[in-house]
């Protein structure tokens, strides 16, 4: 039975317009006048959805046609409309950017594109972009605009009188409101970092409100999806799960599918915690070790519990940088180098630049799994590969997987219900 939701897919014509700014700002403006609203994620991203779920207060998806496809971004949006009164997509990159694109996605789904333009040093060229991005494809649906990061009340009522064609106004974000979101090298800042982000959402929930009339955008009818079960292939395994300031990377998406399979997932601290809880698997997922390796380094007892593990045979994922945690040490940016648990032979160094970007399709030996890969640091190892990552699209990076007894090590973040069965082949005891 089809479902229909108001939706609206945030996008802009390049990244840092503020997407991930103005998708909060709605979240939290719908949220707060009583309504429920679901967001979602378009791409691979772990750091907008953090910020995403505390705007919204509710759990934040990813949705992608290639990586999650297109069946299963369908039922997560099925799903949503049976309980929201408000569907917001964050798009990624510039609207037209990448295959598949956000404008891809939103044409697949008959959702409305709400476009924002950064009106920065801007006046009537601003109706220009705007026209472009709605009419640039024809056939792709287009909501309106935003304007983001205008001056004044002048400056807005221009932007707003440069359009054409009849493109409706969403309202406009002041640069002088204070909510713009902090970013560091892999991208925004993490949600539990800002002590103040709830007092930024809510002033940028007002400033939006207060240069438009709030209101739905237009319903959208969303198709039932195919019925798929999982099965119990990971009944009674409990894994305990790393989950702190240095590895926060997780799609909520893979520890649903982990619970649905029938695991029981534990969750410890690699900085706080001084031994592993009891389990027959674990999850080392990526992060930001490097901004926490002399804690890290300086933790002994666990470095010593994650080797016993291994030593015992049992099952371990790390990826990106639950790798690197496992290697024989990492040197931060600023060349100070720290011995970590050293289960893989080999070292990593961070650079300031980017290294890798690119989505990933890695055939292991359990099956094919889809994920995507983002780092600035560069491993020097004489492990062999087991296999290699291939983007689908041509972007950098074909990512090394290391195996050494049940230990798989990678920089891929793999999207799990990409293959159900070949991720319950890696944490089965």
């Amino acid at each position: 039975m089809n479902r229909q939701c108001p939706a609206v897919l945030i996008a802009a014509p390049a990244s840092g317009q503020g997407k991930t700014t103005v998708t909060a700002a709605l979240a939290r403006l719908h949220r707060n006048q009583g309504r429920k609203v679901r967001v979602f994620k378009c791409g691979p991203d772990f750091l907008d959805p953090m910020i995403l779920e505390r705007a919204s207060g509710a759990p934040v998806y990813q949705l992608d046609l290639w990586m999650v496809g297109a069946e299963e971004s369908r039922r997560l949006l099925w799903e949503a409309a049976g309980e929201a009164d408000l569907i917001l997509i964050e798009g990624v990159m510039g609207l037209f950017d990448g295959t598949p694109s956000s404008a891809d996605l939103a044409r697949h789904f008959g959702v409305p594109v709400l476009g924002v333009i950064d009106g920065t040093a801007m006046a009537q060229t601003f109706g220009a972009l705007a026209l472009g991005l709605a009419r640039y494809q024809p056939d792709l649906p287009f909501a309106g605009v935003l304007a983001n990061r205008v001056g004044t009340v002048r400056h807005a009522q221009l932007l707003e009188g440069s359009l054409t064609e009849g493109l409706r106004w969403y309202g406009a974000l002041s640069r002088e409101t204070g909510i713009e979101l902090p970013s560091r090298h892999l991208g925004l800042v993490q949600a539990s970092e800002l002590n103040d982000l709830d007092a930024r959402l809510d002033a940028a929930a007002e400033a939006l409100a207060s240069t438009c009339e709030v209101a739905l955008p237009p319903a959208v009818t969303f198709a039932a999806p195919q019925r798929s079960a999982v099965e119990s292939w990971l009944m009674g395994v409990r894994i305990a799960v790393a989950h702190d300031e240095a590895f926060a990377f997780l799609y909520g998406a893979n520890l649903d599918l982990l619970r649905a399979m029938g695991a029981e997932l534990l969750f410890f601290s690699p900085i706080r915690d001084q031994q592993l809880p009891e389990a027959d698997s674990l999850y080392l997922p990526g992060g930001y070790p490097e901004l926490h390796h002399l804690t890290l380094g300086a933790n002994a007892p666990m470095l010593e519990a994650i080797r016993a593990h291994h030593a015992a045979g049992k099952p371990m994922l790390a990826e990106c940088g639950g790798m690197l945690y496992l290697l024989n040490a990492l040197t931060d940016v600023e060349g100070q180098r720290v011995e970590l648990v050293g289960l893989l032979s080999g070292e990593a160094v961070m650079q300031r630049r980017l290294a890798a970007l690119a989505l990933q399709a890695v055939e292991l030996p359990e099956g094919l799994l889809r994920g995507h890969t983002y780092h600035h640091s560069l491993t020097s190892t004489e492990l062999q590969p087991i296999a290699r990552g291939v983007s689908p699209n041509g972007g950098r990076g074909a990512e090394a997987v290391y195996r050494l007894g049940r230990l798989t090590a990678s920089y891929v973040h793999f999207y799990f219900p990409s293959h159900p069965q070949a991720v319950a082949a890696l944490f089965r005891p």
